[in-house]
């Protein structure tokens, strides 16, 4: 089963695209990269050794989803295998079923495993049938509401109705009464099909108080199977992930063993290969735990699970695509007895969301933009930088800042810290309401459940933005620019300037001759030549020039130039040339010292005599 891959397509954008192409660039393969006209200027196309047009003519989402145009870059950019990343064409069978028939490398299970995994009923149905216990539920809801809602009804209220494919929080609604029921279905059928294509959906009995835990799991062609432990998702808003954490600090060691024993017996009767998530709901209260789904495909949370376990995920794909076997060095994953926990992580989702506004998605430009650093810190991102663009056409996803930490207070307190050094202007974005909910009680207790956001409004309470360093610089660019305000309509003080304080010099001195009275003597060709002829440096003083443009800005008049002009000629008569003119000075004359440039040419002539 050994393939050499020595080059790579990405089937992505952002900032998965982005980790993707590193992983790729360490492992010394050829990195090529697709974009959108939407993504011309994307990070993630220059990243890359080689970027490619995608969909040229399409609306900017549909551009990454035209199966065939990725294919034909593929070909003519004779790449060996293509990694989907997560969304988009990811988790689609006709992708791994067109890279097979095109003789490339598919970094993912293959399509017949995406097939059954990608069908939530059948995935059901596969764990019932390996004895892995699920939630009560229907069967495909029919059109009729009215026999739907008697299928609802032998499950019983609270339910979810849920889009059998896709995920990311798309496709599902909560119904609690009977009455909902039709407009909900309707609902989750138009978002099922604009987000997946489908509109098959099923209901589900809600559990009220849930965590979110899912297990990561990477198997390689040989029929070997491992997991990376487990993450904690609970915090979440509209089904869609928040925050992780890694591993789970709600589970006992013997929970955790059991959930990671189901999450495996799965996959082996799925025959699944490369890297995969496999979902269960925790009932707070009884401590039962349910599967719920298999998400075929890298997450965006692997970033905890590779800080607590220093396995690099996306390498251990691209190897095992090419034959690595799990348990051997080539593939970079340990046998299972030999994959410990180390520490704990936790992943915040920076988004360009506005928290006071229902999480509305805000487009516009990065006035400014700053990421964390330090130890223990990582961040994932696409075209997070000032200036960047944030496009209303794609997830509103900015970066991922990841914390490591010994202990969870440590990671906790890493994370704190690392979102309070990050600035996000010019858009809303949801860092206010993320350092709420990490320095939560609730959340450093490891109480929480997926209801936590919902159920806690003061994480939505607005606080005042700080007078950090961007209004500092937006001070001083106006000031620069339009002049300070205190200025206006204020006349020119009459009172005598102050005097400045000089060297002391012996006045009635003759002055000693300098370079000045060389070059009058010898004139501009000869004075060339007894330069080039010396031996020893010759030194200019920019301290008066310096001082205008840096330490004293704009303070150095006139009046204090000609005041120190004579010290300098009798006690400094060896420099070659004193500095006190530059390409600034007419604006700072004119602008802010308020004086005549011309006075000053006119002065420095004759200011040492």
């Amino acid at each position: 089963m050994h393939r050499t891959i020595g080059s790579l397509l990405v089937a992505n954008r952002g900032e998965i695209a982005v980790r993707i192409i590193r992983a790729a660039r360490e492992l010394g393969l050829r990195t090529v990269a697709i974009f959108s006209e939407e993504d011309r200027v994307a990070r993630h196309r220059f990243t890359a050794h080689e970027s490619y047009l995608v969909g040229a003519g399409r609306a900017p989402i549909e551009a990454y989803l035209d199966l065939d145009d990725v294919i034909r870059v593929a070909r003519r950019a004779r790449v060996d295998a293509i990694h989907p990343g997560y969304g988009f064409l990811a988790a689609k069978p006709e992708l791994a079923a067109a890279c097979a028939e095109a003789g490339i490398a598919f970094v993912g299970p293959r399509a017949e495993v995406l097939r059954a995994l990608g069908d939530k009923l059948a995935a059901r149905a596969l764990a019932q049938t390996v004895g892995v216990p699920v939630l009560p539920a229907t069967g495909p809801l029919p059109r009729d509401h009215a026999q739907a809602k008697d299928l609802a009804a032998a499950i019983g209220y609270p339910l979810m109705v849920k889009a059998s494919r896709g995920g990311g929080g798309r496709g599902l609604r909560v119904v609690e009464s009977p009455t909902e029921l039709p407009e909900l279905i309707e609902t989750a059928r138009r978002e099922a099909r604009a987000a997946f294509g489908e509109d098959l959906v099923y209901a589900e009995k809600v559990l009220r108080r849930a965590r979110h835990v899912e297990v990561q799991i990477l198997g390689d062609l040989y029929g070997n199977l491992v997991h990376l432990f487990e993450r904690d998702c609970s915090i979440q808003r509209r089904h869609q992930k928040l925050v992780e954490w890694a591993p789970a600090p709600s589970l006992t060691e013997a929970e955790r063993g059991t959930l990671c024993d189901a999450a495996l017996t799965l996959a082996r009767a799925a025959h699944y290969t490369h890297a995969g998530t496999v979902e269960f709901l925790l009932d707070a209260d009884t401590r039962a735990f349910y599967f719920i789904e298999v998400n075929p495909r890298l997450q965006v949370e692997h970033t905890v699970t590779e800080e607590v376990t220093g396995i690099d995920i996306v390498k251990a794909q691209l190897r095992i695509a090419a034959g690595a076997r799990i348990g051997g060095p080539a593939s970079g994953v340990p046998s299972q007895e030999a994959i410990t926990l180390s520490g704990h992580a936790l992943q915040c989702r920076v988004t360009t969301e506005d928290p006071a506004n229902g999480f509305a998605p805000v487009h516009g430009r990065l006035d400014a933009c700053r990421l964390p650093a330090g130890f223990g810190i990582r961040v994932d991102a696409g075209s997070a930088h000032t200036g960047a663009i944030v496009s209303a056409f794609y997830d509103s996803l900015l970066m991922k800042i990841v914390a490591r930490g010994d202990s969870p207070d440590e990671a906790i307190g890493r994370m704190a810290r690392a979102l309070g050094e990050t600035r996000v202007n010019g858009v809303a974005s949801n860092l206010p309401f993320l350092e709420r909910v990490i320095t939560h009680p609730a959340f450093a207790g490891g109480k929480c459940t997926t209801t936590f956001v919902d159920e806690t409004p003061e994480l939505f309470e607005p606080v005042p933005a700080p007078d950090g360093a961007h209004r500092l610089l937006e001070f001083v660019a106006d000031v620069t620019v339009n002049g300070n305000p205190e200025m206006v309509g204020r006349s020119r003080s009459t009172a005598p300037l102050t005097r400045a304080p000089v060297p002391r010099y012996d006045a009635d001195r003759p002055i000693p001759p300098g370079s000045r009275d060389r070059l009058r003597e010898l004139g501009p060709e000869r004075f060339l030549g007894w330069m080039r002829r010396e031996k020893r440096i010759h030194f200019t003083d920019t301290t008066v020039r310096d001082a205008q443009q840096s330490l004293l800005a704009t303070r150095v008049r006139t009046h204090d130039i000609l005041a120190v002009a004579p010290a300098y000629a009798r006690l400094a008569p060896q420099l070659f040339s004193l500095e006190c003119w530059g390409g600034a000075t007419f604006d700072v004359m004119l602008r802010f010292l308020r004086e005549d440039p011309w006075e000053r040419l006119a002065f420095r002539t004759c200011s040492c005599r």
